[in-house]
């Protein structure tokens, strides 16, 4: 069957292997309270709630995946979505490239999503998808930056003066959210070309850069935020609890 002729199917790989440490002590991040639902369950919804979505593959910590497929048997989910549970690796490279190889054959589109941005909105999800189907083979949601940034001189103890090196253009600047979208057979390539070495890559996207091949940005969404420190559950309680006045969310 040639390219052209092929169907468009659209996969979903969540890495939600890591602790996340900035959180503190306590469950994996993935796996936080979120309005009393795990964040994990509702970056799954926000996945399925895109009707081009027809599987999402959630990787989990290696010692439990048992424990989240649970967790998704015992939430209500868009029927009309498979899901897929996979014990991960040590790194959020490994996690994704292990979440790949459990594709299955005819898969088009693969969009990787943090578990830790639950709040992404349906239409962030579609124009991703719609890139990719237009032509795009790496596509990363992304929103302008709105403080100036400094490149700085690391310092060698955590709290010292930094100097700065360098002022970017903030006009030229973004800050990349995800699900990041890709055509299937780059994405894979990517994942078989860079080594698996060291921390790994933390965006797939720009493992793409690497190969040489281009990425291109679509318009992101406030709510798509990264729920990384205790003040970010904050605010994504605020986001739900607004939801459910406007819309009986």
């Amino acid at each position: 069957m040639s390219d052209e002729a092929r169907p468009s199917r659209t996969a979903v790989v969540i890495p939600a292997a890591g602790r996340g440490v900035r959180l503190g002590p306590g469950a994996p991040k993935a796996l936080r309270a979120l309005n009393g639902t795990p964040m994990l369950i509702h970056a799954v919804r926000a996945m399925a709630a895109s009707r081009a979505v027809s599987l999402v593959v959630v990787v989990a910590p290696s010692d439990g995946a048992t424990e989240v497929k649970n967790l998704l048997d015992d939430h209500a989910l868009p029927e009309r979505t498979d899901y897929l549970v996979v014990p991960g690796g040590e790194t959020r490279q490994e996690s994704v490239h292990l979440g790949l190889q459990a594709l299955p054959e005819g898969i088009t589109t693969v969009l990787v999503h943090d578990a830790a941005r639950p709040l992404v909105p349906v239409e962030t999800v579609d124009a991703v998808i719609e890139a990719v189907r237009d032509g795009a083979v790496a596509v990363v949601p992304a929103l302008p930056v709105a403080d100036t940034v400094k490149e700085v001189e690391p310092a060698e103890k955590p709290g010292d003066p930094e100097q700065v090196v360098a002022t970017p253009v903030r006009a030229r600047l973004r800050a990349v959210q995800t699900p990041q979208g890709f055509d299937h057979d780059t994405l894979v390539n990517a994942h078989a070309t860079i080594a698996l070495t060291g921390e790994g890559a933390t965006d797939d996207a720009g493992m793409v850069e690497r190969l040489g091949a281009p990425v291109v940005v679509v318009p992101g969404h406030e709510e798509a935020f990264k729920v990384t420190r205790p003040l970010d559950l904050v605010l994504a309680e605020a986001v739900l609890a607004r939801r459910r006045a406007n819309d009986g969310f």
